[in-house]
């Protein structure tokens, strides 16, 4: 088996930004999400490791939360790791 990295990039507005958050944590093989402001500084890098449910959650949502309403537009990055 090889661990592949592969990434993906979303823009989304700061009010769409935790519904997103929430629904890549849900897919399971996110390893890593870096969220971007506008003129590409990173704001926040979020590891996640494998298995991280429920109230393990609410720190990181709660960071997410406070970012989406500071910022306008943003960059999501995904990290994931596909084993094959």
């Amino acid at each position: 088996m090889t661990d592949k990295k592969t990434t993906e990039e979303f823009s989304v507005s700061g009010e769409e930004l935790l519904a997103k958050i929430k629904s890549l944590i849900k897919q399971g093989n996110v390893r890593r999400i870096i969220i971007k402001d506008e003129s590409g500084k990173t704001i926040v890098e979020l590891p996640l490791a494998v298995g991280v449910v429920g109230a393990l959650l609410a720190p990181v949502l709660a960071a997410v939360g406070a970012i989406a309403a500071l910022v306008t537009k943003c960059t999501i990055i995904v990290e994931r790791h596909d084993t094959k």
